[in-house]
């Protein structure tokens, strides 16, 4: 069984379930019954803490989390998120209290439960003040709705607003060997504020496991294809950073996603990645990456592999750049 660590307050499994894919994003949806078995699979195997978000295909995602957990709520530990707003096609975020509660209110009649145990700011509102937008959140709490709130994506100003307004529990930002930017500044913050850290794509979506080889893989309608390092040039560089971590993997009877993962469980007791998938096959091999002890060479050996100035490309295509900080 993995083990528990800390976000905050709140015990949860010490690597969750990103559960967006089953929904959205990496091509096609498939049968929904092999997603809800990976999530039955991920109980058994001590995982608690699933993620979804009230944007991820509309609205679906929550729906098909909620009847996955319909008869084993006590089990888990349930994270959504409410801010991510399409607009023309481009990425927004809106954090007004108004929306907020309606968000809310709206995430748990899709999953099917009284409480949420983990809320998250998806994106910070430039146009609402943070102060309002947890100020909101504190009446949530109060209200018995939500637990717990965390903040996504944002910077350590914004991060240290709303830890006055009322406690946030944990940052989910992206986080992998090839998404440093957390590292110095936003990390320290959560720190010094006890708030955990919840990486998301920390396999680089997929990238650093090594199954893509190419672009040509991908399903036709893959967010990935559009996303920069994925693009022609940029993708063969950041190749070779996957064939260098491969390398170190095989000495140690691993895979290089589960090197990369272990690299990013290693980062502290405050680091619960979650690291998504659709497939009980994925959800073993990435659990049994949190069980995987790398010592100080080891870590050494695989930032050497892949530096974070050797990443190509940027992390987002510019329609979703500005919502997401980057």
């Amino acid at each position: 069984m993995i083990a528990t660590r800390k976000l905050g307050e709140l015990e949860v499994s010490a690597q969750g379930l990103g559960c967006m894919g089953m929904s959205q994003a990496y091509g096609v949806r498939d049968d929904d019954s092999e997603s809800i078995a990976t999530v039955h699979r991920a109980l058994e195997l001590g995982v608690t803490l699933l993620d979804t978000a009230n944007v991820y295909g509309s609205g679906e995602n929550e729906k098909l989390v909620g009847r996955a957990i319909a008869d084993r709520r006590d089990q888990v530990v349930l994270a959504t998120k409410f801010g991510i707003v399409w607009k023309d096609g481009s990425m927004s975020a809106r954090g007004d209290a108004a929306y907020v509660k309606q968000s809310c209110d709206e995430s748990l009649q899709r999953l099917g439960v009284d409480h949420i145990d983990l809320y998250y700011q998806h994106r910070v509102d430039p146009d609402t003040p943070v102060e309002e937008t947890w100020g909101a959140l504190a009446e949530l709490v109060a209200a018995g709705k939500i637990r717990y709130a965390g903040i996504s994506e944002a910077n350590a100003d914004t991060i240290r607003r709303a830890h006055a307004v009322h406690p946030v529990t944990a940052l989910q930002s992206e986080w992998s060997l090839w998404t440093r930017g957390i590292e110095a500044e936003i990390l320290a913050t959560c720190r010094e504020l006890g708030i955990g850290v919840v990486p998301f794509s920390p396999l680089g979506r997929g990238f650093l496991t090594g199954a893509v080889t190419s672009v040509k893989d991908l399903p036709e309608d893959d967010m990935r294809r559009g996303m920069p390092r994925f693009a022609d040039g940029n993708f063969e560089q950041n190749m070779a950073i996957v064939d260098a971590l491969r390398a170190l993997a095989e000495r140690k009877g691993v895979t290089a996603g589960q090197l990369a993962l272990a690299w990013v469980q290693a980062q502290g007791d405050d680091v619960v990645p979650i690291p998504g998938t659709k497939r009980r096959k994925y959800l073993e091999e990435n659990v049994a990456a949190a069980q995987l002890e790398l010592s100080e060479e080891d870590i050494a050996a695989i930032e050497q592999a892949a530096p974070a100035d050797a990443v190509a490309g940027a992390r987002y295509p510019e329609r979703l750049a500005r919502a997401a900080g980057k």
